[in-house]
């Protein structure tokens, strides 16, 4: 009997490469895709892993992996994917050697992204195959099978999974690995030199590809029509699947493993066969739209929502017309995400805000500093973005004007996008001041290391890139370093570089509280000596509240140890009780 093992999607992905015989990932951590590669990296020794300093790199080494003959895997967050659509759309022109798969996920729901973009409509445009699995089995498998499609029609391939697949559980059963040999290596300038004198014939080729994957596809396994009650039939994919058949069990359903191109007379045919029929797709009208191009009459997104995730109690709600009787939801108070106890970065934008700095912000846990009581950060759009939106500022409105600005970006993101931003602002001429929040990690995505903390993905000890050599590098002319809880010198150096008429680059460098394991000091309030000025509350440490009395109270078990209720406290009310 085969061994079987509870799965998360993203681990299931995982094992399915390494099923596969990859021997190559490159990826940058982003949720909810981040668990792929860390999972990956346990089959050290038989996959090299990596964390990439972006998704576009990631993807390159994937191409470069796979021109040299072996298969190879790039995995990402959606919006990851725009950053890697340069390569991606000159490699559907190129082909492959060794399989190509990227990984990308989606995230309907905005669990945890600036966007809800659907990765098929970029891959239409790109012209590349994608698999969409929908539980954790098939995750494995479509994996295993994209390679497959990848080698024997000459094209990367993406699987696209969602935040609901890729963290629930399912049983997945568990192959040996098959490595195939390593493909030749032969030279073709014609192939993989895409100058526009090679890529005009290329574009037929990949055009002829997608027409003969449209075909074959009505037989491939991953496509399957399961035949029941015809009086609704059910075009679907992914983890909506698993909705339509806990809500329609009787219904006559087509569920598409690949979802472009689609496999057009498999649709016909099971079109012809029912008399209503619905198309069920989360995000964009990808498959409705393309249905209804070619005359079939159905029901879409006039009923469906294109925002977030769906359920099975929107079906009903939307195909049977059930009346839930559903109660409202509680009016309770509203939790937002908020920085943990002792981050450094909350002493950084206390001291902001004291200054009256605007924030121009960018994708990590810094993010937060938008939220009350601090409400520092005002602008956030993508990865390297701060940098970029600053120097746009000072070109639009003047030296004085960004003044009152700093960008704020941190370390991980810094070396993804932000040193090209910075590069323009020096070349450029620019003046402003870039505040750099180093805490030696990738920390929204779960502590993953980069190219600056000295440790690779697979755990190997390796050069750190020193940032703030690497900013004097590119030509600033003013880089200090500053620890983020010396409130006062860091006002100082605030102040001292945000009136200067030329680029600053203010490093904080403060490592995250939660890398450490140590023992940790806590404090308490000494009532007696508390004025009750709430002084030690404007940095909205989750740690202390204040008492029906007006005294202040500090949760010993939330406590890290910071320091930075103390050094506000002119009372000397705030003092070290312990460690734990």
């Amino acid at each position: 009997m085969a061994e079987t093992k509870i799965m998360l999607g993203n681990e299931a992905i995982a094992r399915g490469a390494y099923e596969a015989g990859v021997k190559v990932s490159s990826a940058y951590p982003g949720t909810p895709s981040t668990e792929i590669s860390e999972y990956i990296a346990k089959y050290k020794g038989e996959v090299y892993s990596e964390w990439a300093p972006n998704e576009k790199v990631a993807t390159e080494v994937a191409i470069g992996a796979s021109i040299s003959g072996v298969r190879s895997l790039a995995c990402m967050k959606h919006v990851g994917l725009n950053v890697a659509s340069d390569p991606l759309y000159t490699a559907s022109y190129c082909g492959v050697n060794g399989g190509m798969v990227m990984v990308v996920a989606d995230d309907p729901g905005l669990y945890s992204s600036q966007n809800e973009q659907d990765t098929r409509m970029v891959a239409r445009a790109a012209q590349v195959p994608v698999l969409e699995p929908s539980d954790s089995q098939e995750a494995k498998d479509f994996v295993k099978f994209a390679y497959e499609l990848s080698e024997t029609y000459d094209t990367p391939v993406i699987v696209r999974v969602t935040t609901r697949l890729s963290h629930s559980q399912g049983l997945v059963e568990l192959c040996d690995r098959q490595v195939p040999e390593d493909k030749a290596y032969e030279k073709n300038p014609a192939k993989y030199v895409m100058v526009p004198g090679n890529a005009k014939f290329r574009h037929p080729v990949v055009e002829a590809r997608n027409k003969k994957l449209a075909e074959d596809g009505c037989s491939f396994p991953v496509n399957r029509v399961e035949m029941g009650d015809t009086r609704i039939g059910v075009v679907t994919s992914g983890i909506a699947y698993q909705y339509v058949k806990e809500v329609l069990p009787k219904a006559s359903i087509c569920k598409l493993g690949i979802v472009n191109p689609l496999p057009r007379k498999l649709l016909e045919d099971f079109a012809s066969k029912v008399d209503t029929l619905y198309v069920v797709e989360e995000l964009e009208p990808v498959i409705e739209e393309q249905m209804r191009s070619w005359g079939i009459p159905l029901i879409g997104k006039e009923i469906f929502t294109v925002q977030g995730e769906y359920s099975a109690n929107l079906l009903r709600k939307a195909i049977l017309k059930q009346d839930l009787g559903l109660k409202d939801p509680a009016q309770i108070p509203v939790r937002p995400p908020i920085l943990c106890p002792g981050c450094p970065h909350r002493s950084v934008y206390h001291v902001l805000k004291k200054l009256k700095i605007h924030g121009a912000g960018d994708i990590g846990c810094y993010t937060l500093g938008s939220a009350p009581p601090l409400g520092v950060v005002e602008t956030t759009v993508c990865m390297g973005a701060s940098i970029s939106t600053l120097h746009g500022m000072e070109k639009a409105r003047g030296k004085e004007y960004v003044k009152d600005w700093v960008a704020v970006i941190g370390d991980s993101t810094f070396l993804h996008t932000g040193v090209n931003s910075l590069m323009n602002m020096v070349y450029n001429q620019a003046s402003g001041t870039v505040m750099i929040l180093d805490n030696s990690t990738t920390g929204m995505t779960g502590h993953q290391d980069h190219a600056a903390t000295g440790k690779t993905l697979m755990g190997d000890p390796t050069y750190a890139i020193d940032i703030p050599g690497l900013c004097r590098a590119i030509g600033v002319p003013n880089v200090v370093v500053v620890n983020a809880f010396d409130i006062e010198e860091l006002e100082r150096v605030i102040k001292e570089e945000t009136a200067k008429d030329e680029i600053s680059v203010i490093i904080t460098k403060s490592p995250c509280v939660l890398l450490s394991k140590e023992k940790k000091p806590y404090y308490a309030v000494d009532e007696d000596k508390c004025k009750k000025c709430g002084m030690c509350m404007k940095p909205g440490c989750p740690a202390m509240t204040r008492r029906e009395d007006g005294i202040i109270k500090i949760d010993d078990t939330m406590c890290t140890g910071c320091g930075l209720c103390e050094s506000l406290c002119k009372f000397g009310a705030i003092e070290k009780a312990g460690e734990r």
